[in-house]
């Protein structure tokens, strides 16, 4: 059973925008909040914006999965859960399209094989890399783990500051979000879920 299905890219062939429509609608922006879009300081501003969304944005290009292809079994029989702490998250919510920051966790159990551990990160980086609510953002991440990997289980845990919160609406600047997502032996034996939540409290001491 698929848990992942992404049909974001399909989405994307479909629509696709040229970058010169796109830049036009950054200049209607600009007017829009009282600027001039035809002064000289903002003149290159609306290509300098889509160059930037394409790096914000560049995960609806990107199939996640595909980064978990090439796997190792030369463990010698390692199946203890393996962490990745501290992987720096930069993503955009939906809503407002205000900047996520944050920090993601991430573990696996392994059943047979391993995976290069800069490949965890990739994972997180391909889905921040997409207009996210937080909560989906860190489903996804544990799912395509689970399934790629066919590992015995996930645990993914995200704690970040959203901007729309603390830029504007309530204003609240020290608000922070933590998101925590289980999958097959974390969710099922708690004293995984402990000794996981033991080592990821570390990396805050």
């Amino acid at each position: 059973m698929k848990l992942v299905k992404d049909t974001d890219n399909k989405n994307l062939e479909t629509n696709k925008i040229s970058d010169k429509e796109a830049e036009e609608a950054f200049k209607t922006i600009l007017a829009w909040m009282g600027e001039d879009p035809n002064r000289e300081g903002l003149l290159e501003t609306p290509k300098r914006v889509v160059k930037a969304f394409k790096e914000y944005f560049g995960g609806y290009t990107e199939d996640a999965g595909k980064i978990l292809d090439k796997t190792f079994g030369d463990v010698e029989g390692y199946d203890d859960m393996v962490v990745e702490k501290n992987i720096s998250v930069t993503s955009h919510c939906e809503h407002h399209m205000a900047p996520i920051v944050g920090t993601a966790h991430v573990a696996y159990i392994p059943k047979d094989r391993v995976v290069g551990l800069s490949k965890l990160a990739r994972v997180v980086e391909v889905f921040s890399k997409r207009l996210q609510t937080q909560e989906r953002l860190t489903m996804q991440v544990a799912k395509t783990l689970m399934e790629s990997l066919d590992a015995k289980g996930v645990a993914v845990t995200i704690d970040s500051t959203h901007q729309c919160m603390t830029m504007r609406g309530i204003k609240k600047e020290q608000a922070s979000t933590v998101t925590n997502y289980y999958l097959g032996q974390f969710k099922e034996d708690l004293s995984f879920q402990n000794r996981y939540l033991r080592f990821i409290s570390i990396a805050k001491d």
